[in-house]
This record gives C-alpha cells, sequence and structure tokens, in this order.
C-alpha cells in the first residue's frame, strides 16, 4: 500500500469509511482511550477539528483496549463517553487493535511509514498521533505526551501545502 486512501475503516457507528473519501485533507489519525492519563487530549483534539476543519483537516479517532484495558467499553459506549464528556464531534472509529498480529492494517501501515524513537514501529501508548498529508503520505508520528495544542504548527504548515 502507498497511501492511506487504499484502506478502509468501521465507524463507530458500525458503518464502512473507505478512506478514500477523505482525499486531498489533511488527517490527525490517533488511538484513543476513554479511561486513561491523556484522555484529556479528546478536548485537544476537539478544539483542533473545530478550529481547522474548515481548511481541510480530519481528526480520526481510533479507540483501542491494548494498553491497561483502558478502553473496555462498547463502540456505543466508547461514542457516548467522549460525545458527553468532550463534546466530540470528529469522526471516531470503531474499536481496533494497533499491535500484533490483529492490528488493523492501517496501523500496519502507519508503523511501518512512520517510525516511532529509536526506530521503533509498535504503538506504546493510547494517543500516539500521525499526521497525514494531503497527498496521503504520512508526515509526521507524535507521542502520547505531545498534546494536540503542540501539534498546530505541524498541520498548519500541512493545510498550507
Amino acid at each position: 500500500m502507498s497511501s492511506i486512501y487504499e484502506f478502509q475503516a468501521t465507524s463507530i457507528q458500525g458503518k464502512p469509511v473507505a478512506l478514500k473519501d477523505y482525499k486531498g485533507r489533511v488527517l490527525l489519525i490517533v488511538n484513543t482511550a476513554s479511561a486513561c492519563g491523556f484522555t484529556p487530549q479528546f478536548g485537544g483534539l476537539e478544539q483542533l477539528w473545530k478550529d481547522y476543519e474548515a481548511r481541510g483537516l480530519v481528526v480520526l479517532g481510533f479507540p483501542s483496549n491494548e494498553f491497561g484495558g483502558q478502553d473496555p467499553g462498547s463502540n456505543d459506549e466508547i461514542a457516548s463517553f467522549c460525545q458527553m464528556n468532550y463534546g466530540v464531534s470528529f469522526p471516531m472509529m470503531a474499536k481496533v487493535e494497533v499491535n500484533g498480529g490483529n492490528a488493523h492494517p492501517l496501523w500496519q501501515w502507519l508503523k511501518k511509514e512512520k517510525k516511532g524513537l529509536l526506530g521503533t514501529e509498535g504503538i506504546k501508548w493510547n494517543f500516539t498521533k500521525f499526521l497525514i498529508g494531503r497527498d496521503g503520505t504520512v508526515l509526521e508520528r507524535y507521542a502520547p505526551t505531545d498534546t494536540p495544542e503542540k501539534l498546530r504548527a505541524d498541520i498548519e504548515k500541512a493545510l498550507a501545502a
């Protein structure tokens, strides 16, 4: 696979999502969790979505229960939690695995395209983020500790490209 547009996902409501539908947009893809120390980042991600959606940014959240069992709920429970607690209106996908043999193909590709610290591929924790350019290529990978606010300059640059 050479670009993100070759992948499909499932929305948190259970509907198929072809990532080619986002062609020409800048994507910020995040593995999320509802009961993590980084969960308040939902607020910052929602703010990025509100601030940049009209200019072409799409934030995509992918819940995962792989790290400390911090997102054990059903897709419906996760969607409700995100909406009630953080006003999340950006697209959320169905729960996925991001590591191991059952990792979603999109996440397998993201990890190969942009390795982490010291060249590692594996996702280390919730709220790892990938910034995708308008051409469908991976521009940056961010650690869970990188707050959404810290990504603004890179997002602005990607939107201007």
